[in-house]
């Protein structure tokens, strides 16, 4: 019986995978915590997981704005350049192909993670029922400001700059962060955007952020080097939209413009239920663009298989399977048992829960 698709070369955009798994964008919040600069931890961790088609890396701020959660990562200064290139080389060097995911979190901050300790800010003073992590606890989200209108391009251009960057690091290319409830998203979703300026009110005006930030991107490298992520039905972050079915029918349809590398979709609730509001179509949504389809959010190894067998998706993510399974792609070939992942250890810390988990050849020496 032949191998499995899953286990195939394929293309994303200019990006050359030697199979279709992907390893999902996962926050660790191990940066160093006077710079959020990536280290030698971060180094060992992702070289680990070379063997996945592609390794998107764990969201990275565009920006000191842009940061929403202690000991995240960012991508604007020489320093996470610097840092970031080891990581890349060292990919590089066992064969994989690695993308740096680039955000800007809007409302999900606090002022304690903001320079000069100034409001998180938004499409609109809303706050999220939600909560992030000031380095010592989970603290509830507050109310942001409102961005001026005058202020949003400058937004886009960090986007911009972030991805200069991710190219002097050596990445493959860049996945946009436009879900989860962080401030793409906050424009996209009618819940969180109440502006009646040019920036929303129709769902057409909440594109024009997601419009100005893609521009910015993919002049910045060639559309064939960016991806994007989306979660049209998530309310990750207590993000709500009205019609999400029309809402993301219009933001892929204009994604699809552009000749992207790929389009990562969380299907369902972000690391919950995969069940799709009456009304929703994902499969729908993934007609609409053209390039290659990632699909992410509880896959397991037949359902990933069934999914790139029937050209329902052209590349798979897999999230906590891969905190554990350094070599996931390997256990999945041999249809191995997984590390199960400790949950106590995924944010902060060091080695423990990160760089230690044992390896299918290990753990046959352990048990010899």
């Amino acid at each position: 019986m032949s191998e499995s698709k899953l286990f195939s070369p394929a293309k994303a955009g200019a990006i050359d995978l030697k199979n279709r798994v992907v390893m999902a964008p996962l926050t660790r919040n191990r940066a160093r915590a006077e710079d959020d600069t990536p280290h030698d931890l971060h180094v060992e961790y992702y070289r680990q997981r070379a063997g996945a088609g592609l390794i998107v890396t764990e969201g990275s701020q565009i920006s000191p704005q842009g940061k929403g959660y202690a000991w995240t990562p960012g991508i604007y200064s020489d320093a996470q350049v610097e840092g970031w290139k080891k990581v890349t080389d060292a990919v590089h060097a066992e064969g994989g192909k690695i993308v740096i995911q680039i955000w800007h979190v809007g409302r999900i901050s606090h002022s304690v993670l903001q320079p000069g300790g100034v409001d998180p800010v938004a499409p609109s003073a809303i706050a999220a029922n939600s909560k992030t992590f000031d380095g010592t606890q989970f603290i509830d989200t507050p109310m942001p400001r409102a961005l001026e209108e005058n202020e949003i391009p400058a937004i886009a251009e960090d986007f911009a700059r972030a991805t200069r960057n991710a190219r002097k690091a050596g990445f493959d290319g860049v996945e946009v962060h436009g879900a989860n409830g962080y401030l793409i998203d906050q424009f996209l979703k009618d819940g969180a955007n109440k502006r009646d300026d040019a920036y929303g009110g129709s769902v057409e005006k909440r594109m024009r952020f997601l419009k100005e930030v893609m521009d910015a991107v993919t002049g910045a490298w060639s559309a064939d080097r960016v991806g994007i992520r989306l979660s049209p039905f998530s309310n990750a972050n207590d993000i709500t939209d009205s019609n999400p079915q029309e809402t993301f029918s219009h933001a892929i349809r204009l994604l699809n413009t552009y000749g992207l590398a790929y389009l990562h979709l969380v299907e369902g609730q972000t690391g919950g239920p995969r069940d799709i509001p009456e009304g929703g179509d994902l499969a729908a949504l993934y007609t609409l663009f053209d390039g290659a389809r990632m699909g992410n959010n509880g896959y397991d190894r037949a359902s990933a298989v069934e999914a790139v067998e029937s050209g329902a998706l052209d590349l798979v993510a897999f999230g906590r399977a891969f905190i554990s399974n350094p070599d996931l792609v390997d256990r999945l070939k041999k249809k191995a048992p997984l590390n199960e992942p400790d949950s106590d250890t995924f944010y902060g810390g060091g080695e423990k829960g990160y760089t230690d988990y044992p390896t299918l050849a290990e753990n046959s020496v352990a048990a010899q």
